[in-house]
């Protein structure tokens, strides 16, 4: 047969061959017909009730799962689901409906309608918000029939899935070493689909349109994640090249742009089960090792010795990189039983990272301290920073830098084995970015972590869908911001990199490189790419490229510049 290609947005750059396989979860859920008359109001709203609870016990355990498999912060959606499943328009909607007559399974149904066409006329994000709607919608029709859920992770090995659309519990359930790739006829790069989809390094290509519809069960099919590109029945070139996913070679050993100049790039890692993948991808090392997965899900905080352990497993990984560890960074969106953390109205901006580990958590400070010391004195431990997250005053730092001595001064007087690593700050705040020139000279190396910078420069909440179009990095203020940082370190002793999304989008490489970032560091699966792109800059014209983007008044003005320049 005669191959063809269907266009999409790719979201992962990687390639997959494999058999269609067609999901379609509408089709288990039936709803029974309503009674003509007779139906018990208060009996259908205890229903709805009982579901409730049986669909927040799911989602509590699927968090688990996903936070597992994928990451803390991927799980974190369905903490938002759970919202969903509170918010007092459905729960009202539910009453009501069941009040003109209509059973709880119906009731939903009509309760969820009108969210989901409202966030369907929208754009951007926030349209990509009417699958979470349906994904907790469907929970709970699922729950009320007593219907069965289509087992994802039991799919034979090889297949390639197709779907209307994937909503995060589907996606969470997608295991790697069986799925060679999917599509979906809708869905942008930021849909919780494609997130997990990178995270898990999964082929994937979104937002195909009807066209996707034409595949048949059964059809060869290539996943090319890097193109955006689905081929049905490809021709066996095509075959092979997606079976060696020879998209992107990866380069085990550090790279330099085209005139000489050398880019440390790193992955970001959020548990131990990351530190293979992420070399196996060719990292330097590791930009940010999220020491968070360590604390939570769990009734009791981590013992020196099992953080010690911890670190030294990711410095065996990287014997020959960096390994920056960032300190504990709870509070915000990242709760921890075990800590009893005051409600906020804002948590973004209450206690979280240093102003937690200088404040009320003080003891776990000095213990994660006191593993990180001895891991910088173990064999090969010459290789670890320490990051603090959140910093927005130069007391932090100093304080921060007392206690690390202090701690210092304990282990030797217990004759312990240590040494000081790098010791540098996260930029994440207004205020770090502005104090920046007082930072570089007093630490090793800066880190900009784009999302929260870009939320706090832009105040616009990361987590808040209707302000989702100004959580980018590539608004005029948050380049400014970032150069800003750079500049800052010029003339210290202290190395700049950054550890947000920003630093993983190999479109984008080209401009970081001009801004003059030392090291970029990012989730595994771009690191080849990225890679590449920074071979083939040359760093004279990537500093023009930024000067023409700093001087840019607008993000059209901006995303227009890169476009040309692609």
């Amino acid at each position: 047969m005669t191959e063809r290609t269907l266009s999409g947005t790719g979201v992962t750059p990687r390639a997959g061959v494999g058999t269609a396989v067609w999901y379609r979860p509408e089709a288990g859920l039936e709803l029974p017909e309503p009674p003509a008359e007779g139906l018990d109001a208060a009996a259908e709203r205890e229903r709805f009730e009982t579901a409730r609870g049986e669909a927040r016990e799911e989602l509590e355990r699927e968090r688990d799962l996903t936070a597992d498999r994928v990451g803390d912060e991927e799980a974190a959606v369905f903490d938002a689901h759970v919202q969903f499943l509170n918010d007092p328009q459905i729960e009202s909607g539910v009453e009501e409906a069941v009040d003109d007559g209509l059973t709880a399974e119906h009731a939903v149904q009509r309760a969820f309608a009108g969210p989901i066409e409202q966030f369907e006329g929208m754009e951007g994000r926030m349209a990509e918000r009417a699958d979470d709607l349906r994904d907790v919608r469907d929970r709970l029709l699922r729950v009320l029939t007593g219907g069965e859920r289509v087992n994802l992770a039991e799919l034979p090995a090889g297949t390639v899935v197709l779907a209307e659309r994937l909503t995060p519990s589907d996606t969470a359930q997608l295991d790697p070493e069986r799925i060679a790739g999917f599509a979906t006829v809708t869905g942008g790069r930021t849909s919780h689909a494609a997130i997990f989809a990178r995270a898990l390094a999964l082929p994937a290509v979104v937002g195909v349109g009807d066209d996707l519809d034409s595949i048949e069960e059964g059809a060869a099919v290539v996943i090319d994640g890097d193109a955006g590109e689905v081929v049905v029945d490809p021709s066996d070139e095509r075959r092979e090249a997606a079976a060696a996913d020879d998209a992107v070679e990866v380069r085990p050993n550090p790279v330099t742009t085209a005139d000489g100049t050398t880019v440390e790039v790193a992955a970001n890692v959020g548990r131990p089960a990351e530190l293979g993948p992420a070399a196996d991808r060719g990292a330097d090392g590791i930009g940010l090792f999220r020491t968070e997965f360590l604390f939570l899900d769990r009734d009791a905080p981590p013992s020196e010795e099992e953080q010690y352990e911890a670190y030294a497993e990711a410095l065996s990984t990287f014997p020959d990189g960096r390994v920056v560890v960032r300190t504990l960074d709870v509070g915000g969106d990242k709760p921890v039983p075990y800590l009893d953390l005051p409600e906020s109205e804002n948590p973004f901006l209450s206690e979280r990272g240093i102003r937690r580990s200088l404040g009320p958590d003080a003891a776990l400070f000095e213990t994660q301290l006191r593993a990180l010391l001895r891991a910088a004195g173990s064999e090969g431990g010459d290789g670890l920073a320490v990051m603090l997250p959140l910093v927005a005053t130069i007391e932090e730092v100093e304080e921060a830098r007392e206690v690390l001595e202090s701690v210092a001064a304990d282990l030797d007087e217990e004759g312990a084995t240590y040494a000081r690593p790098e010791f540098g700050v996260m930029i994440e705040t207004p205020a770090a970015t502005f104090m920046a020139p007082e930072l570089a000279s007093r630490v090793d190396f800066l880190s900009v972590g784009t999302n929260d910078l870009a939320q706090y420069v832009m105040a616009a909440d990361r987590g808040d869908e209707r302000v989702a179009d100004l959580h980018d990095p590539l608004h005029p203020p948050v380049l400014r911001a970032i150069a800003r940082t750079v500049e800052a370190a010029d003339g210290e002793e202290c190395w700049v990199g950054m550890c947000g999304e920003m630093a993983g989008d190999p479109d984008l490489t080209e401009l970081l490189v001009g801004l003059g970032l030392d090291e970029l560091s990012m989730s595994a699966v771009t690191v080849p790419d990225v890679k590449a792109n920074v071979e083939t800059t040359d760093r004279e014209a990537a500093e023009a490229l930024a000067a023409r983007a700093l001087a840019a008044g607008t993000k059209r003005e901006v995303d227009q510049l890169l476009t040309d320049t692609a």
